[in-house]
């Protein structure tokens, strides 16, 4: 029996991870609690769907958790992990983070994107990033986990096999997604849906958007060379999803249908990417509530290029998803279990 504890509860991804854990056999929630050392609270008056529960909300206490858990999740905004994530890691718990906080292996890269000193520079190299379908045997050793973006999940699996069989140019990738509103946190999310809904925009264009340096990094790492996308992301009016459509240049001739033979070739033997058939397109509701991307591939011949469609569900794929995908590989249980 695995013992849980989720630390940031209150917000989307805390929600889902509790949603993902609570129906499991062999998991136990152990520990919830809020983001500072708040009083206790009943979690049926956060969630009243999650009475059933019987489960309290209480202080943020690193001993008490270390003692509770063996597993905890970080759901909290950037810049908070990095006094919490090394107390737990000492006190011999591992640890996924769902914020920023250790995904950039350069930590002026971080401070220069999210402008705020990093802390807990030491523990960046420990941190294995937690994209499952290409870091499985590094996360299955993992202390600390950095669970990837939700942006960056949909293009670096979206890219990731035509860098890996080099037919592709590396130079003018771009990048065009569509997000559902729960991408940018409930605080936001209920704005949005007050003030603008059904509002259609984008936002943070021209390079300034925070997960374009994980984007690059994941990417060069792929390609062994430097990599620099053009990024631009959009809010869409739905609560959930998360749609990629991405534009690489040709290297050389090649049809769609060894493209889509390549990208099953790679992605075999997974269970969460699905490569669709020449001309079958993914939608968001394909993946909605489920820990699933879909992608398309499709040769525009006329303009040599690979044109990709990448789709995830942002709250499950895009975080909490992921995130339980990749404690089940800490704990070596089937990477499947509690999500299909």
């Amino acid at each position: 029996m695995i013992r849980a504890g989720i630390i940031g509860i209150t917000g989307y991804t805390g929600e889902e991870l509790l949603k993902l854990l609570s129906n499991r056999d062999d998991v136990k929630i152990t520990g919830l609690y809020g983001r500072s050392s708040s009083e206790e609270r009943d979690l049926k008056d956060i969630y009243p769907g999650f009475a059933g529960l019987n489960l309290k909300v209480e202080p943020l206490n690193i001993r008490q958790i270390a003692g509770n858990c063996d597993v905890v999740f970080l759901a909290l905004p950037h810049a908070v992990a990095f006094e919490i994530a090394p107390q737990l890691i000492e006190s011999g718990v591992k640890v996924i983070d769902l914020s920023a906080d250790f995904r950039l292996k350069i930590a002026a890269a971080y401070e220069k994107w999210y402008k705020v000193n990093h802390t807990a520079k030491d523990y960046i190299g420990k941190a294995v990033y937690g994209l499952s379908e290409l870091n499985n045997k590094e996360i299955k050793n993992a202390l600390l986990v950095a669970n990837p973006g939700c942006y960056p999940t949909t293009v670096i699996l979206g890219c990731a096999p035509a860098i890996k069989n080099k037919f592709v140019d590396l130079k003018g990738i771009v990048i065009d997604s569509k997000s559902g509103i729960s991408g940018a946190g409930r605080k936001s999310a209920l704005e949005y849906f007050k003030n603008e809904h059904p509002n259609f925009r984008a936002y943070k264009i021209a390079g300034s958007h925070r997960h374009i340096p994980e984007i690059e990094q994941e990417l060069s790492n792929l390609s062994g060379e430097e990599v620099t996308v053009s990024f631009t992301p959009h809010v869409i009016p739905v609560e959930r999803g998360m749609l990629s459509t991405i534009y690489i240049n040709l290297r050389q001739d090649v049809k769609t249908s060894a493209v889509i033979e390549k990208y099953r070739e790679f992605y075999k033997g997974g269970e969460f990417v699905k490569v669709l058939d020449e001309d079958v397109m993914p939608g968001i509701k394909d993946v909605v509530n489920a820990n699933f991307c879909e992608i398309s591939v499709k040769i525009d011949e006329r303009a040599k290029r690979l044109v990709i469609v990448s789709v995830i569900d942002n709250l499950v794929k895009g975080a909490s998803g992921q995130a339980v995908q990749n404690m089940n590989l800490m704990f070596g249980l089937p990477e499947t279990a509690g999500l299909i």
